[in-house]
């Protein structure tokens, strides 16, 4: 990797970082699809791993008292019944069909009665959304919208949400670290280098966020999340149609 690739992906890193640290969210979708644009796909899922794994668990220590356990454990425990799934099946659908999964679910969820709409702290709901984020982690790389939509879908405030998250997404990037690197394709590793590149400049993107989530209020917080969300779902959408429509000609 040369050293210009790598300072282009430092500045990515922290930018991203930075907007992951503030909402919880966006940072890993912008990041898959810059390093998917750079580097063979085994290394970019590999190298996003650990970015991610080092962002969100910097993100965790940050706001350590704010995880909600009781969110956390059912969601983990859907990730796991997940990954004991897809580690015997070893399905890998097509780029098209994996972006349209990405856009379709929140928007799915958003059609879901009143009564029925996600609560993190509910066992059922939580282990429900922890098998299918982590089907979405291992299929596409991300967990999508589909993941925020379902921590602002409760009463968290925005600490609680950002930390309780970070928890469940550091869990996540490390078993598709794991899934591409062992049992999807052997051949995908990082250099090394990079690796720790990538760790720091997390790390630096996370801090220099705190102090901008700490500013904004909880109705601002929910507010500009949802808008990231409907515009990252609905590029995801209008993508992974075109793309499918071009491929079916």
């Amino acid at each position: 990797m040369t050293s210009t690739l790598m300072l282009v992906l430092s500045l990515v890193m922290v930018a991203t970082a930075f907007l992951s640290g503030v909402f919880g969210m966006a940072g890993g979708l912008v990041l898959i699809g810059v390093l998917l644009a750079l580097l063979p796909l085994p290394e970019a899922m590999a190298l996003h791993a650990i970015t991610q794994m080092a962002s969100n668990g910097w993100r965790g220590l940050l706001w350590w008292r704010y995880v909600r356990w009781r969110a956390t454990f059912p969601f983990l425990g859907g990730s796991v019944l997940a990954l004991g799934i897809w580690t015997i099946w070893r399905w890998v659908p097509l780029a098209p069909v994996a972006m349209l999964l990405l856009g379709v679910t929140p928007f799915l969820v958003r059609l879901v009665p009143p009564g029925l709409r996600p609560q993190p702290e509910d066992p059922v709901q939580g282990a429900l959304y922890g098998a299918v984020c982590m089907t979405l982690m291992l299929l596409t790389g991300v967990s999508g919208p589909l993941l925020d939509t379902f921590f602002l879908g409760g009463g968290l405030d925005r600490r609680q949400i950002v930390a309780t998250k970070a928890v469940c997404q550091v869990f996540g990037h490390a078993v598709k670290l794991f899934y591409f690197s062992t049992v999807i394709d052997q051949a995908a590793s990082v250099d090394p280098v990079m690796a720790l590149i990538a760790v720091a400049m997390s790390m630096l993107g996370t801090s220099l966020a705190r102090p901008v989530l700490d500013r904004l209020s909880d109705t601002q917080y929910r507010v500009w999340a949802t808008h990231i969300i409907t515009a990252i779902a609905g590029y995801d959408v209008v993508r992974g149609a075109w793309l499918l429509l071009r491929t079916s000609v």
